[in-house]
């Protein structure tokens, strides 16, 4: 049996980093202003949303002859779309997305777990089901949820590169892969291949640090992963530096060529950079037909 004075610090390390990753994807959400009803679109409800002008499809009981008799022409009521998406999130929690470039640059994984859940929060208030891939917690709304979410999220995988999971995604609904994607991409592919196959859309976010974007080391340095399980020393580490570009380069044109493939899209958001442009980007993209 565990030690139960273990257990408690552990259980309250775990809580405490709670409160800050929600209110820092809270105060993100804040800063986008979409209005009361930001996916407002037309569909199957109950609710007016507008009127627009009669088609050759519409029947003639669905014409609005009141607000008809006002003009020249005949108008129907498009009712407001009421059917809740499902949009499940997977957010690398590998040891890659713990780094950081100086004290006053937040880690990949700050950045990483405070936007998808910024999104989440946004979602939730659009009346969508939010959640994350596997069976750990799926696509559910309230606040509630986005407890559950928040506490999922900060806990850390102890490998370098963690793998997406692409379980748990109902059919043609949404999802949201973020990461740095600098391990192997061919889980990723497999991933987006399954997604495709059920019919689902979505986005990838790729959080880089700026060290990561502009290779700055000259002279003699040490290379090592997070975990000290890689590691790497060169004399000339200038001379790396178009090697390693043109690699990054390279691997961003197949994360966009995969995106486009499967019908998803693809963004970089540097650590460095606000997030708020990101978050709308990618409610944005949750908007795109199925």
């Amino acid at each position: 049996m565990s030690d139960p004075v273990v257990l408690r610090a552990r259980a309250e390390a775990s809580a405490s980093a709670l409160p800050p990753l929600l209110a820092a994807a809270e105060h993100l959400a804040s800063t986008v202003i979409l209005g009361d009803h930001g996916r407002r679109r037309a569909g199957t409800g109950d609710t007016f949303w507008q009127y627009r002008p009669a088609q050759s499809h519409d029947s003639a009981r669905s014409i609005d002859w009141r607000r008809s008799a006002r003009s020249d022409g005949a108008f129907v009521q498009d009712k407001e779309w009421q059917i809740a998406q499902s949009v499940v999130f997977w957010v690398d929690q590998g040891a890659s997305m713990r780094f950081s470039s100086a004290p006053a640059v937040a880690q990949k994984s700050t950045v990483a777990r405070t936007l998808a859940l910024a999104c989440a929060i946004l979602l939730t208030r659009g009346g969508e089901r939010v959640g994350l891939t596997g069976a750990s917690l799926p696509p559910r709304r309230g606040t509630a949820q986005i407890s559950q979410m928040a506490a999922l999220l900060s806990q850390d995988d102890p490998s370098d590169y963690a793998m997406p999971e692409a379980r748990g995604m109902v059919p043609h609904s949404r999802a949201v892969f973020v990461s740095d994607f600098l391990s192997d991409l061919a889980p990723i592919e497999a991933a987006l291949t399954r997604a495709a196959d059920r019919g689902v859309r979505g986005a990838l976010v790729q959080i880089l640090d700026p060290q990561e974007e502009a290779f700055p080391f000259d002279g003699r340095t040490v290379f090592e992963s997070m975990t000290g399980g890689l590691r790497h020393e060169t004399l000339k580490a200038g001379d790396l530096r178009d090697r390693y570009l043109d690699r990054l380069a390279e691997r961003k044109n197949r994360l966009t060529a995969l995106a486009r493939t499967t019908g998803w899209q693809f963004t970089t958001q540097h650590t460095d950079a606000p997030a708020t442009q990101a978050l709308l980007w990618l409610y944005a993209a949750m908007e795109q037909p199925v």
